[in-house]
């Protein structure tokens, strides 16, 4: 699994200019599944997000977790971070899960930030989204199950 995860001080998602998700401050986290992942690299990178300390502390160092600030996760589905771009000018997408896979892990991935204390909202599997974002820092990582 992939992530890219955006300290936010806001984020929201629509479908058909509907939001369906938004929090106010935490992450927003693009979530990419591959054909091999497995429950095993959702739980991963639960416990990881979960416990990285990149909030600011009192003294403005990256010193607090996203439970520390009682912020929320904001999950949006994006299998494009599986696409292989090394050949030709069109990404492959041939590492992505096939969409009930994904949308398994998608799912299960956000039941482990929840089992967590994470507030989540999400966007909607395989739909057409728009994700907004007020990105605060700021500060971005990717995180790949596969690379740990």
């Amino acid at each position: 699994m992939i992530t890219v995860i955006q300290r936010a001080k806001s984020g929201s998602v629509s479908v058909d200019e509907k939001v369906i998700g938004q929090i106010e401050y935490g992450f927003v986290i693009l979530l990419g599944v591959t054909n091999t992942d497995e429950e095993t690299d959702a739980d991963y990178l639960a416990e990881k997000i979960v416990n990285l300390r990149v909030f600011n502390d009192k003294n403005e160092k990256m010193n607090l977790s996203i439970q520390d600030v009682n912020g929320s996760a904001l999950v949006i589905s994006q299998f494009t971070l599986c696409g292989d771009t090394r050949k030709g000018r069109r990404p492959s997408f041939i590492h992505a899960a096939a969409p009930e896979k994904g949308e398994a892990l998608y799912e299960y991935f956000m039941e482990q930030l929840k089992s967590k204390g994470i507030p989540v909202e999400s966007g909607e599997f395989g739909a057409m989204m728009d994700v907004a974002l007020l990105n605060n820092g700021p500060v971005t990582f990717v995180i790949d199950s596969n690379r740990p």
